[in-house]
């Protein structure tokens, strides 16, 4: 893989916020970075297109996404050094991957090895429940559930940890932070990501599931004290 695709290693939670197009994104990791103190990573694509566009007065062009996915990489890369604890990404490179297909029906093999090996904790697809807005970039106000299927099936076919939000831009942050929160008790007790999501979507308990494990280890302490005598 180029050097400069390659995402930078951390401790630190990395979030990515995923999903079509005028869902959100933006907003969310701005709220959450201002609530857990931290950095987040804004859409390079936007800042490289908005500057293409006042230059050129072009817009996206299929030789422009490598540059974009370099300087989103580097964007991250950057962020994840004074992270406190958590780095939300407004988008991410398999987002970059999407959208080249979608448009363009291609994606180079260097975007494509690099949005496949980026990892991330937990990915947040941002349902398209909230009205389409247009700005300078966006182009697509049609067929936005086909597009968000397209979205989801990606997370899906590459076993990513995902959780849909959906609602007005409080309710999506309100339920982020209490899955976040979650999201760290879970690790806390053992749990990887795909088991934490699993547990999410069954609307389990974790208290109710840390208990049942504390009075299991007990049990079995119990149980090994006998055998000994």
């Amino acid at each position: 893989m180029e050097e400069n695709l390659k995402q930078q290693d951390s401790n630190v939670i990395k979030i990515a916020l995923f999903g079509p197009e005028s869902t959100g994104k933006t907003t969310l990791a701005r709220q959450l970075a201002a609530h857990f103190k931290t950095n987040w990573a804004p859409e390079f694509a936007r800042e490289y297109l908005e500057q293409k566009l006042r230059k050129t007065g072009q817009i996206c062009e299929p030789e422009d996404l490598l540059p974009i996915a370099v300087g989103q990489t580097k964007a991250e890369n950057e962020a994840l050094l004074t992270a406190n604890r958590y780095l939300f990404s407004d988008t991410c490179l398999l987002a970059t991957k999407v959208f080249s297909e979608i448009y363009y029906s291609f994606c180079d093999p260097a975007l494509e090895e690099a949005a496949y090996s980026h990892q991330y904790d937990l990915f947040f697809l941002t349902d398209i429940d909230v009205p389409w807005e247009k700005d300078l970039l966006r182009d697509k106000p049609e067929g936005r559930e086909e597009i968000f299927q397209t979205f989801r099936s990606v997370l899906i076919e590459n076993n990513k940890p995902y959780i849909t939000l959906r609602g007005d831009d409080e309710t999506r942050f309100q339920k982020a932070i209490g899955i976040i929160e979650d999201f760290v008790r879970a690790k806390e007790i053992g749990f990887k990501a795909h088991d934490f999501v699993h547990i999410y979507k069954k609307n389990i308990q974790l208290q109710t599931i840390k208990e049942h494990l504390e009075l299991f280890a007990m049990e079995l302490r119990k149980q090994i004290l006998q055998d000994q005598h």
